[in-house]
């Protein structure tokens, strides 16, 4: 097919005619596409399959990773073994484009790869990689590894993002009304806009849309101006003309800062996350307005069909078979994993996310006296199972995990899993029982994962951050950890007082439920798959970022 002048090809709908390009560093669209690491994929993934299913008029830039994010593997005594192989897509199409940017004063080859919308039921995707032969192998590195450790690939890998992708939309002839960066990765098309149009910032800001997902300043990715400088990230502009433009004399460059002075609109990923970008953002000068809009995923391709159409048609026979034979199903996986046979008759808990400090994978394990009695009641047995990635270079994590691994080697009933993407991903949401999701408050943005559990007959059980106090009816469709008055609390005091509380509402209202009246624990997960299926289905989503982002009235 022909790339000039492109147009999506699909008819698109009317309420969503404005032509928008999305930039994200990766993109969870299927589980053959290895290109995403975690939510910020996942969130992409279904954003893009919802621009798809409602006809939008709407492109993606990523990037092509030919190693992908990592592969999870195992060292001989289970532990966590980090392995990066190369990558084959032949469902990719050559677009034939290929251009030249600047990354360190040095031209730089980019090839454009298409996701043809037919694919994988997506809006297009177009896809960046330097992995050419044409340039030297420091130049090729830029796209092999997602979020690499190595600070100047990392900038430079922004630079492929940023500039690549607005120079690609510029080769493609498709003339974007909104360039909406989501996460700050992306932000060095800013500076290429700029200049494309006569150093006006007013023409950059009125197409310039951003979406946040740090509830931390610290979280927020900062590099040094003159790194930055020397990387060519500010397509042409001197150091001080960037802190003038920017209103920021500091020698480390903000990136979610820019981005808010830069953008006309921008957004937090819940309402919780709203409030807290507005009260870590409001002490600078010149931020743009921001709103919020909560997270959600794509039921088409995450929701157990099956289970609905029992829920609904009252079926309660069909609809616990249906379960029942989900978690048979995804228990063939852990045992071929991990030598364990989990029966579908036990209570199961999955804590299954990336793994990260403030997420506390091991929280529940960390009395291990309480543990230990836990997994071992045989009135109420339960099953517990552990999945994630972490970062491959976060030591912390990792040894989180591995801990994990050693505690499991002491119970039949408990196991933790490697290769967490989207495929095992959608299995463990079935087999579960139970989601299990504990981070410190108010620290998860929004989290997801919860939403595509409840897509598949898992009830959510959690602390109260994130999405969570949107959703979660206390005992009606869900658990929740009330809230505490954290800000005045300790660390280990927060943990302490959230891990009491767990096993509290775990051993006195939810292994009771689960064993004593099951006809209540059934209602419990039919009203999480209902509350779940229409507000936090990304069908409203990727309609409300049209309706009160893309056509906000630039201030």
């Amino acid at each position: 097919m022909s790339f000039e002048n492109f147009k999506v090809p699909y008819e698109v709908d009317k309420n969503y005619e404005k032509k928008a390009a999305y930039f994200s560093m990766e993109f969870a669209i299927h589980q053959p596409l290895k290109i995403y690491s975690g939510g910020l994929g996942f969130l992409s993934g279904s954003h893009f399959r919802s621009a798809y299913e409602l006809k939008q008029n709407m492109i993606g830039i990523g990037i092509l990773w030919k190693y992908g994010y990592y592969d999870q593997e195992r060292n001989q005594d289970q532990t966590l073994d980090v392995a990066w192989n190369e990558k084959l897509y032949s469902f990719l199409e050559d677009t034939g484009i290929k251009f030249q940017i600047l990354v360190h004063d040095a031209p730089v080859w980019v090839k454009a790869y298409y996701l043809a919308p037919e694919t994988f039921k997506t809006a297009p995707l177009f896809l960046l990689s330097t992995d050419l032969p044409e340039n030297d192998y420091v130049s090729q590195t830029i796209s092999h590894k997602l979020y690499d450790a190595n600070v100047a690939t990392k900038v430079a890998q922004f630079i492929l993002l940023g500039v690549g992708g607005a120079k690609l939309i510029d080769l493609l002839g498709f003339n974007p009304e909104i360039y909406h960066l989501n996460e700050a990765h992306g932000l060095s098309a800013a500076f290429y806009l700029y200049q494309k149009y006569h150093r006006d910032l007013n023409e950059v800001k009125k197409r310039l849309v951003f979406t946040t997902h740090t509830p931390e300043e610290a979280g927020n990715e900062k590099h040094d101006i003159y790194l930055c400088h020397k990387m060519s990230y500010f397509c042409g502009l001197s150091v001080d003309e960037v802190k003038a433009l920017t209103h920021d004399p500091e020698d480390q460059f903000n990136h979610s800062l820019v981005a808010l002075r830069f953008a006309h609109i921008a957004n937090g990923v819940s309402r919780l996350h709203g409030e807290v970008s507005r009260e870590m953002w409001g002490k600078y000068d010149g931020i743009c307005p921001i709103i919020s809009i909560t997270n959600a995923q794509n039921w088409t391709y995450w929701a157990d069909k099956q289970m609905y159409k029992f829920k609904d048609v009252g079926d309660d026979y069909g609809f616990d078979d249906r379960k029942k034979f989900l978690k048979k199903r995804a228990f063939e996986i852990v045992a071929d994993q991990t030598g364990k046979l989990f029966s579908p008759d036990v209570l199961t808990i999955v804590w299954a996310r990336r793994f990260a400090g403030y997420k506390r994978a091991g929280l529940i394990a960390s009395d291990r006296e309480r543990f230990h009695e836990l997994m071992t009641n045989t009135q109420y047995p339960i099953q517990i199972i552990w999945a994630g990635k972490p970062y491959p270079m976060d030591f912390p994590a990792i040894g989180e995990f591995n801990e994990l691994v050693h505690l499991s080697k002491s119970y039949k009933n408990v196991s933790v899993m490697i290769g967490y993407e989207l495929g095992l991903s959608k299995r463990l949401k079935q087999a579960a029982d139970v989601w299990l999701n504990n981070p410190r408050v108010p620290r998860e943005a929004s989290g997801t994962s919860g939403m595509t559990a409840a897509m598949n007959g898992a009830v959510n059980f959690s602390t109260d951050d994130g999405w969570i106090p949107e959703f979660i009816n206390n005992g009606h469709n869900g658990f929740v950890i009330p809230k505490a008055d954290y800000a005045n609390m300790h660390v280990q005091e927060q943990d302490e007082y959230d891990l009491n509380k767990l096993y509290e509402i775990l051993t006195s209202q939810i292994i009771p439920l689960y064993y004593n009246d099951y006809n209540t624990w059934r209602q419990i997960m039919k009203n999480g798959m209902q509350d779940v299926r229409w507000q936090f289905e990304s069908n409203r989503m990727a309609h409300e970022y049209y309706e009160l982002m893309y056509n906000a009235p630039v201030q």
